[in-house]
């Protein structure tokens, strides 16, 4: 089984489509094993997005992702990184297909919905950057 870090970022709270993208994940047949809204600070998301934190474009990331809290949530399931990320589309919204979740609810690169790990490798650490031990739940 693996994780998968899921952010619903500004633009899925503030048009109201958390609910929407959630149900998709259940019904696929992801377990959802921790979930919190949190207000990401300037050094999480230095740290997050440290692969990009050089590029001139990071304020304006920081900029977005802080104009509203955000869900963060632990994914569970077979497959879990690699499912997500074909149920989510590209990165680019514009270029996704419909049925997807950018595709149906995203507008660009940025304003995208959702934030999902790459690797298991990275959701272990994205997880971890995100989420307590006493936050991840088993049931």
């Amino acid at each position: 089984m693996e994780r998968s870090l899921i952010l619903l970022k500004p633009d899925c709270v503030s048009k109201k489509h958390c609910g929407e993208v959630i149900d998709r994940y259940e019904k696929a047949g992801f377990t959802i094993r921790g979930v919190k809204m949190m207000k990401l600070s300037d050094e999480l998301l230095a740290d997050h997005y440290n692969h990009i934190a050089d590029k001139p474009f990071f304020p304006n990331i920081v900029e977005f992702m802080q104009s509203t809290p955000v869900i963060a949530m632990i994914l569970e399931g077979e497959d879990v990184v690699s499912n997500v990320r074909d149920m989510l589309g590209p990165t680019n919204s514009a270029e996704a297909d419909p049925g997807t979740i950018r595709g149906d609810l995203g507008e660009d690169m940025m304003i995208n919905i959702c934030h999902a790990s790459d690797s298991p490798e990275n959701a272990e650490i994205e997880v971890a950057r995100f989420f307590r031990d006493d936050e991840i739940f088993s049931y």
